[in-house]
């Protein structure tokens, strides 16, 4: 059995509560992306090209600083990253995230929480950030998911 863990970044909370419900049900470490500077609800306004999250998903080389980091990496086979989709893609903190670890030899496993987008190039997008991890396609979920559907869905990679 691999050992997993999931890690997530929630805007809402709808992400964390999905994150929660998927550690608890396979007994994965969970571990919060907290941005160094939260997010405002004006922030998180996407009508509003000047807000602090259109500003980063325009700007493809933008990295939000984490305040925390995973301890000791190494020690997990599997990680599943969830958050929530923005302009058709992972938040840009996640790129953050992906590029400050290594992931050779891990399997990255995205979940999302269900909203207007789809998943995108996010598994793309996140593969490109993680040489030598090998990241899957992921899946999209309705907040209310159960953590019974979510365990099963995992079982695939633990």
């Amino acid at each position: 059995m691999s050992k997993a863990s999931v890690v997530y970044f929630t805007a809402s909370g709808v992400t964390a509560k999905m994150a929660e419900r998927l550690a608890e049900e396979t007994g994965a470490v969970l571990f919060e992306i907290e941005p160094e500077t939260p997010y405002t609800e004006g922030d998180l306004d996407r009508r509003d090209k000047a807000s602090r999250s259109s500003v980063e998903m325009n700007d493809r080389e933008s990295r939000p600083a984490i305040r925390s980091r995973v301890e000791d990496m190494d020690q997990y086979d599997v990680v599943f990253v969830g958050f929530p989709v923005w302009w058709y893609r992972e938040s840009s903190i996640i790129d953050t995230f992906m590029e400050a670890y290594n992931f050779r030899g891990k399997t990255v496993v995205p979940f999302v929480t269900f909203g207007g987008s789809q998943l995108g190039d996010s598994a793309k997008n996140m593969q490109a950030l993680s040489s030598g991890a090998e990241v899957m396609a992921g899946k999209r979920f309705s907040a209310d998911v159960s953590g019974k559907e979510l365990a099963a869905w995992a079982l695939e990679w633990i």
